[in-house]
């Protein structure tokens, strides 16, 4: 859940900055956007590649920086391994950022000069007006940003598969290898019905946290 939450708050950010419309904004848009239209496998293998122990650039660039030979294994040690699925997952912030952004276009510009009018800074029109109008779209992406960690499987399969020992395992890893690796069918159906119960309950949680039911 934690990774759902900063992917959010990263889509959320960069909307907010998008919609200065400045001379960057559709560049950065777009480019933002493009790890959604690319498959979980190619990006799993890309941060391979990127933060490998022995060639990658993580790696390199660290090691140009300090001036000494570094070489850190990030997906396998205990200390880098979580923050380092977590990595693979930000990009898809593009998608927060673009549902987000879309919802704020249509605001009225009314508000915005009577805002404006008042003596109301950017950063107030942020957090006072457009952030609360925000909040069902806001609700909505952190659901879909839940429910996509809840059924995450191939990028972790890709660079992890669960490792090391439980520090990157979720429950569809662990459904998974319940199945093809302990041929334990009976646990794994188990495992298949509480978690589509904890997503039902998540679901509901982040409803409730967001206020989605109430009527504005």
């Amino acid at each position: 859940m934690l990774q759902s939450t900063i992917h959010v708050s990263i889509g959320v950010v960069v909307a907010l900055i998008l919609s200065k419309k400045k001379w960057y904004s559709s560049p950065i848009r777009t480019i933002f956007f493009i790890p959604n239209i690319i498959s979980s496998a190619a990006l799993g293998m890309l941060f391979l590649c990127v933060m490998n122990p022995q060639f990658g650039l993580v790696n390199s660039l660290i090691s140009k920086i300090t001036g000494s030979n570094y070489s850190q294994n990030w997906f396998m040690d205990p200390r880098t391994a979580f923050l380092s699925v977590t990595l693979t997952w930000l990009p898809y912030a593009g998608l927060v950022t673009i549902l987000v952004m879309a919802e704020m276009s249509s605001i009225s510009e009314d508000i915005y000069e009577a805002a404006r009018i008042d003596g109301a800074t950017s950063f107030q029109i942020d957090m006072h007006i457009v952030l609360p109008l925000m909040r069902n779209i806001i609700g909505t992406s952190t659901v879909l940003a839940a429910t996509s960690m809840l059924q995450k499987l191939d990028i972790i399969m890709m660079t992890t598969s669960g490792g090391p020992g439980s520090k990157t395992m979720n429950m569809p890893m662990y459904l998974y290898k319940t199945v093809f690796t302990n041929n334990n069918y009976g646990l794994a159906n188990t495992q298949g019905v509480l978690l589509i119960i904890l997503g039902v309950l998540v679901l509901k949680l982040i409803r409730q946290i967001f206020k989605m039911d109430a009527e504005d």
